[in-house]
């Protein structure tokens, strides 16, 4: 079992790398606000992100991700984990370990659909019963580097040991990112 993970691991380090580009951008929901950095997020090969989500009821989470792009004709798929810091307002504060991905579209040079999903259940969670993170929306190049988005986010933390749910993100946002 070692051994292939093991292997895994080499083989996506051996994964071409194409023109990784910084990314940087900020989301604001009617509750929330996320900001976010991401180093090879649009390119194949290995890609890593990281991002903060503060909502003033439910507290604020600090997440890194590390996963591997693939290309599936007019699709980016990515496959990976996320490794979460958890700072609820109700609870205690914690960590989860969480497996999931995305899919990126792209149609045209400057329009891009995308969607992500990762979740920790108890077992792999401190403090939460689970984690879960989702994100769905559109990205409208205006001119390079600058794009405008829009879409859904939801983060949620189950609670655990009597505590209540903590919601960090749960409805539409706007937002823009740079690609440098």
């Amino acid at each position: 079992m070692k051994k292939s993970i093991l292997f895994g691991l080499v083989g996506m380090l051996l994964l071409p790398v194409t023109a990784n580009a910084i990314s940087v951008s900020g989301q604001a929901g009617e509750e929330y606000t996320n900001l976010g950095v991401g180093f090879g997020t649009e390119s194949t090969g290995l890609a890593l992100s990281g991002n903060w989500a503060h909502n003033d009821d439910h507290g604020d989470i600090v997440g890194a991700a590390l996963g591997v792009n693939i290309p599936l004709g007019p699709f980016m798929a990515t496959a990976g984990g996320k490794g979460v810091y958890l700072s609820p307002n109700y609870g205690d504060d914690g960590y989860a370990a969480a497996v999931g991905g995305g899919l990126q579209w792209q149609i045209g040079e400057r329009f891009h659909l995308f969607g992500e999903y990762y979740y920790s259940p108890d077992s792999l969670s401190s403090g939460v019963k689970d984690y879960e993170e989702a994100n769905a929306g559109g990205r409208f190049m205006i001119m390079r580097p600058l794009s405008v988005e829009a879409g859904y986010r939801y983060i949620n933390l189950a609670g655990k040991d009597g505590n209540r749910d903590s919601a960090v993100a749960d409805g539409p946002y706007v937002g823009v990112s740079a690609n440098f």
